[in-house]
């Protein structure tokens, strides 16, 4: 999907413009993933901050729709890989293609260069191919055969993934888990929303479908700006990095938060504050993000990394913010 974008709106200048935007994107969202007001928010969030989002969630619950809306909402190229055992990482990255009529080769790009690529379950490629995505995450480039290839800008990866004790699936490694700046869980819709849903369908047009662009990919990269340029204080800097070492200290955690955990936390925050039109990062916004960053990148002493671990990952994290003194 290569949605148009809107030439009417202009990048943000300010903290209190981009809360505008942020708000606008949120609302179209809300049209096509309906009663998930905090996910949506946080998941807008992950993406102007830079980051990438990984939705872990039974089938069924709106997962892909949101990444699709994500995508038409900023005006994003967007490409969906569907991952599965067979899939190679050629498949994703592109691969040399030869011509016989000239007797040279010339590169062929994957799926992966697009602005927004949805790793469709994720979890059901084995281990070889789910790495391919390591250097695009991190670095937004694509070496193959002794050539760097860079992604289009702004490039975010949002994965889903159904619970590793499904059949069929293999759990991220850590360095993947710890790649992703925000994982999320949409969960089911509220009775009323799910009975709304059920009265409105009719037709088989996707809800994404009817989607208007509400951004573009300038904006995007102007949010990105302002995210970066935000400012975070020594005493809340000093709290987060107290936060993560609570979590490694902690006799229930195998291993706390990584440096790149406590980077993610304070980016994160930095996004956060602009919901309420600020330009410095206060407690709340560490709180505000503090689960969704830090919960799937611990390991707990209890069992491996997964999905019926991560309600007491939650647990774990909340438990620590309880503990930890915030700055006054």
């Amino acid at each position: 999907m290569n949605a148009p974008a809107r030439a009417d709106v202009t990048p943000p200048a300010s903290a209190a413009t981009a809360r505008t935007a942020l708000e606008r994107v949120a609302a179209n969202l809300s049209l096509a993933v309906q009663g998930k007001e905090r996910e949506l928010r946080l998941a807008v969030t992950c993406v102007a901050a830079g980051g990438h989002l990984l939705l872990e969630d039974v089938p069924g619950v709106g997962k892909t729709t949101l990444v699709e809306a994500l995508g038409r909402s900023f005006g994003l190229s967007l490409s969906r890989v569907q991952f599965t055992a067979d899939l190679m990482p050629t498949d994703i990255l592109g691969a040399q293609v030869f011509h016989a009529a000239s007797a040279t080769f010339s590169f062929r790009p994957g799926p992966i260069f697009r602005q927004l690529v949805l790793a469709d379950e994720l979890n059901r490629a084995p281990p070889r191919t789910q790495s391919a995505l390591l250097e695009a995450m991190a670095q937004g480039q694509v070496s193959l055969d002794g050539t760097t290839h860079p992604l289009p800008r702004p490039f975010t990866v949002v994965a889903t993934q159904n619970p590793v004790d499904f059949s069929g699936t293999y759990p991220l490694p850590d360095s993947q888990l710890d790649r992703f700046l925000m994982r999320l869980s949409l969960g089911h819709p509220a009775p009323d929303v799910e009975a709304r849903l059920l009265t409105q369908q009719r037709d088989t047009a996707s809800a994404v479908d009817v989607l208007e662009p509400v951004s573009t990919p300038e904006e995007l990269t102007a949010l990105r700006a302002q995210v970066a340029a935000q400012r975070l204080d020594t005493a809340v800097a000093e709290y987060v990095v107290r936060l993560a070492q609570a979590t490694r200290a902690h006799g229930d955690i195998e291993r706390g938060a990584s440096t790149r955990a406590v980077l993610a936390l304070g980016m994160a925050a930095r996004a956060h504050a602009l919901w309420d039109a600020r330009d410095f990062v206060t407690p709340g916004d560490v709180r505000a993000v503090l689960g969704p960053c830090l919960a799937h990148r611990l390991l707990l002493r209890s069992g491996t990394q997964g999905a019926y671990t991560r309600d007491e990952a939650l647990h774990l994290v909340e438990e620590v913010a309880r503990k930890v003194p915030a700055p006054r």
